[in-house]
């Protein structure tokens, strides 16, 4: 690694290191009995999120949520693979059985957001640096792209991205233990996007379309 490199690396850590400091300064003593509380009591989360690993899109500062509140699943393009439980490894599904079955959270919202590169790639190709685990992983979304494809809509992008909110809420419903809780009225899902271009969130409502919060 030449020193330039090395020098640029430790800029970008120092920052990080720079921030903690800050949060020990600053944010812990403000937050301590929280923090106590919640190691004491455990944790009781409002909502579970299942959103994008996108860095630009942040759950909790988009609903203003304190720690504790949000019980948060990130993947690729905020997907929820079909129920398959084998011996392969399923990180979104075990973690969404903990949410439900362990912590049993009275709602599930499916967050998807603007300008999704995994998306994108589901649209246009996958470049081959990200086909070792990216393409297989977005095959899930292969039936939301046919679908937002099939409308010839003027924006693919976001007829996409909002293609695949709907598909992780119909693949949520596939697991047994959701459908049990949805069943009987313990949990609920909603679908939503977030621009952050604009720093707006659209909500899925009943007529299929998504609307201003």
């Amino acid at each position: 690694m030449s020193d330039h490199a090395h020098s640029a690396e430790d800029e970008g850590l120092d920052a990080l290191f720079a921030g903690y400091r800050q949060f020990r300064q600053s944010v812990w003593p403000e937050r301590r009995k929280l923090f106590e509380t919640l190691a004491r009591d455990g944790q009781h989360p409002r909502a579970l999120v299942i959103c994008c690993s996108d860095s630009r899109v942040d759950p909790a500062m988009v609903f203003g949520a304190a720690p504790g509140e949000l019980f948060i699943i990130r993947n690729v393009a905020n997907l929820v693979p079909p129920y398959k439980p084998d011996g392969d490894y399923h990180g979104t599904s075990a973690a969404l059985e903990f949410a439900v079955r362990v912590l049993q959270v009275p709602r599930i919202i499916v967050l998807g957001h603007a300008m999704c590169g995994g998306v994108h790639a589901l649209l246009n190709g996958f470049p081959e640096s990200a086909r070792d685990f990216v393409a297989p992983w977005m095959r899930i979304a292969n039936e939301a792209r046919s679908r937002a494809l099939a409308c010839d809509p003027v924006d693919a992008q976001t007829a996409c991205e909002q293609e695949t909110v709907k598909l992780s809420l119909r693949n949520l419903r596939g697991f047994p233990w959701v459908a049990e809780r949805l069943a009987e009225g313990k949990l609920r899902l909603y679908g939503g996007s977030f621009d952050i271009r604009s720093g707006m969130l659209t909500l899925l409502k009943d007529d299929g379309n998504f609307h201003p919060a």
